[in-house]
């Protein structure tokens, strides 16, 4: 396997800030062998490489080739061929290429003007050629048989992404599927050098981005391709209402991966513009004008996904959100000593997090209302008030309870924030089920189906249109180390480490999660006795917050350690550096 360097567009941005102007984070062309050749008809071989990938194809035609070949790349096969007609925007693309002439040969389609409109796409560098997604191709005309040496794919990819950065395996051979499916969604779409919403515009948006980098970050520690997307959707944002809170998230996310008080307080300023203050009545919650609901407010995507969610000016989704940017942007005023912009923020926080209580809480139900106006309770308006801890602590209850009856209510994309809300609420054994569950609404049903990539949508059914190479469907890339292995940053640039596993029905499970100051390795057992061994990078300290068991009696490498019970979890005394093991009996 060889690696093809390649030069990457340069922004040239125009923003209300002075920041370095950086290249896009740089991708490399991997030259990949098929897995299998085949001769489908008379003349006709179908390649397997696999597993989709970003790429165009190189042949090495034998000498004195003459003629012309036809290649039919595609995402999709049918009945043992390519689907020609895969519907949507499931890539299938035919192309033709002359045989004479200088080996090798690079065969690629035209530009494709749904994905390459100025100035918002991305455009792959022009030294790469086109590149497309696909898995297989056919291939017609070849001069006799084809051989396996004969045919390339050159995949674009990441060029700093290291393969062995993260590992997962638990005892669940499903959740390790899904794991690495997503694992490699995250590479596989790092073909653009920043995030885009996989094939069908090649645009950046900003939730796509913000799960892309929370994934992304659990599987390879390089934030270049995070800022350099956040850069961009600077420069051109895009329409949906919650989509500016995400920008604020995604600062947030930078700072807790990296510390890096400079590249956060070049971009400080243009955050608050993110907080949408233009829209806050007097106490503080947002109004959206009947334009803003009819395209802004998006609540969940397709809009299928949103559980009868009923619109209002004044609704408890993109309020919540509010909310958890104003939270988020206290936190970096904090980090860059702001202090009034700080206190002011906090202020906010507590003076339209009351108003939020009063206008959209259901004391009756133990719910929260779509919005004021509306006595209907969706999934939504309550799953993104406990997500961002906005649920008071005598009302979680209810509110997960509610969440785990509806199950799988929302899309991929929400997905991310009920899991996450899941897990953080003592309700582990739901999250697991959900991510794994029969039917066609989980992750187990896209690897079922054979996907390589995840998806927009949990089917073609909800969505005809999706594509199926979307990195917001990877959600579990984050969830399952963060959540499962039980690997989280507690302090910026991971300087403080929490480690607290989340077993739910599994009895182990072992991995690795990248941070800046290098891996962190765990390995944890539970039976009569949980066991915990872990090893942390160097200038890293962690806080362990195991399960409870049996008689809960702590020992750290054979000597007693002091613990605390806090409901369902042992609190261990101290902070924890280098290599350790942990006995809870």
């Amino acid at each position: 396997m060889s690696r093809i360097p390649c030069r990457h567009l340069i922004f040239a941005l125009t923003l209300p800030f002075t920041i370095p102007v950086a290249s896009a984070a740089p991708t490399q062309l991997v030259t990949q062998s098929p897995q299998t050749v085949t001769e489908v008809a008379p003349g006709v071989f179908l390649v397997d490489f696999g597993r989709v990938a970003f790429g165009n194809l190189r042949l090495l035609p034998p000498a004195n080739a003459t003629g012309a070949v036809t290649v039919h790349f595609g995402e999709a096969l049918k009945a043992g061929r390519i689907d020609r007609q895969p519907g949507g925007t499931v890539r299938y693309v035919r192309a033709t290429a002359t045989l004479a002439g200088p080996a090798p040969l690079v065969v690629a389609p035209a530009p494709d003007p749904r994905n390459t409109k100025q100035p918002a796409a991305i455009l792959t560098p022009a030294e790469s050629g086109v590149v497309l997604p696909f898995r297989w191709v056919e291939i017609e005309g070849w001069p006799g048989p084809l051989q396996a040496t004969q045919v390339e794919r050159r995949a674009a990819f990441a060029r700093t992404w290291q393969d062995d950065a993260a590992a997962f395996r638990c005892d669940d051979a499903t959740l390790n599927g899904i794991w690495e499916l997503c694992r490699y969604s995250i590479k596989a779409t790092t073909y653009a050098g920043v995030y885009v919403d996989g094939d069908r515009e090649r645009i950046p948006y900003e939730a796509d981005a913000y799960l892309n980098q929370l994934s992304h970050y659990a599987c390879d520690p390089d934030p270049t391709m995070a800022r350099d997307t956040f850069d961009r959707l600077l420069q051109f944002p895009t329409w949906p209402t919650e989509w500016a809170a995400h920008v604020i998230f995604m600062a947030q996310a930078d700072w807790m991966q990296t510390g890096d008080t400079a590249w956060l307080a070049a971009r400080y300023d243009a955050l608050h513009a993110k907080l949408l203050l233009d829209r806050a009545r007097p106490d503080g919650l947002l109004v959206s004008t009947p334009a803003q609901i009819k395209q802004g407010d998006i609540v969940d995507w397709p809009v299928g996904e949103r559980d009868g969610f009923v619109f209002t000016p004044v609704n408890t989704v993109v309020n919540a959100f509010h909310l958890r940017a104003v939270a988020a942007l206290a936190e970096l005023a904090r980090a860059l000593h702001h202090d009034a912009d700080a206190a002011a923020l906090t202020d906010r926080l507590r003076t339209t997090g009351a108003a939020f209580q009063r206008e959209f809480f259901d004391p009756a139900r133990g719910l929260y209302r779509d919005g004021i106006g509306t006595d209907h309770a969706s999934f939504h308006a309550n799953l993104f008030p406990l997500a961002f801890g906005l649920v008071p602590s005598e009302h979680r209850a209810s509110v997960v309870a509610f969440l785990r009856k509806k199950g799988m209510a929302c899309s991929p994309y929400a997905a991310q924030y009920l899991l996450a809300a899941l897990f953080e609420n003592d309700a582990a054994d739901a999250a697991l089920a959900l991510i794994t569950a029969p039917g066609d609404r989980s992750w187990r049903h896209m690897l079922e189906s054979g996907t390589t990539i995840t998806w927009e949508a949990w089917d073609n059914r909800y969505k005809p249109n999706q594509d199926w190479n979307h990195a917001w469907g990877a959600a579990p890339a984050n969830l399952l180390p963060h959540y499962v292995l039980g690997v989280s940053a507690l302090a910026p640039g991971w300087t403080r480490v929490r480690l607290r596993p989340y077993p739910g029905s599994l009895t182990r499970c072992e991995g690795r999660v990248p941070t800046p100051r290098g891996p962190v390795d765990v390995n944890w057992q539970r039976g009569a006795v949980f066991t915990l061994s872990f090893t942390l990078p160097p200038g890293a300290t962690a806080r362990l917050e195991l399960p409870a068991t049996g008689q809960n009696i702590v020992t750290i490498d054979g000597e007693p350690a002091a613990a605390t019970r806090a409901g369902p979890w042992l609190l261990i005394a101290g902070d924890w550096s280098g290599s350790h093991a942990v006995e809870v009996r």
